[in-house]
């Protein structure tokens, strides 16, 4: 188990929770209320920043309830906390519906999952092996 430090930046901030012990992200809470119009996109608050181990990242994630029954989302989803980052985590929310939706304090808009960060060293090459894929992209595996 890996231990991720958190601040409050506000003194009613709610810290991350897990709602049971198979879930693998932790619940991000909203730390103000705005209303979100149809089409609109709002950084909505957390009140919280946190201190990620070395060679870890945080995800943001969209709740997938939220997405289903109202259409909001975590527009860039998923959002990525690299491990140097201390700034107050903050939600990128859509409306993507034709209803005004009114985010609370303290309700749940996201989700956080840590996860490890895999070092990469990038290699310049003339080639690249071949598939029986190969360069065939966007639909080429098929619809069904």
């Amino acid at each position: 188990m890996i231990q991720v430090k958190v601040k409050k930046l506000l003194p009613d901030a709610k810290l991350p929770e897990f709602a049971n012990d198979y879930a693998v992200g932790a619940d991000l809470f909203a730390a103000e209320e705005t209303t979100l119009h149809p089409f609109d996109i709002k950084a909505i608050g957390t009140g919280i920043a946190i201190e990620l181990p070395d060679n870890y990242q945080a995800e943001i994630r969209s709740r997938s309830g939220l997405a289903l029954k109202h259409g909001i989302f975590v527009l860039n989803s998923p959002g990525t906390i690299d491990p140097d980052y201390r700034g107050e985590i903050k939600v990128i929310l859509c409306n993507l519906s034709y209803e005004a939706f009114h985010v609370k304090k303290h309700m749940k808009i996201a989700q956080l999952v840590i996860m490890p960060r895999i070092p990469v060293k990038f290699t310049l090459t003339d080639e690249l092996s071949k598939t029986e894929r190969n360069t065939n992209g966007f639909g080429s595996t098929g619809y069904f």
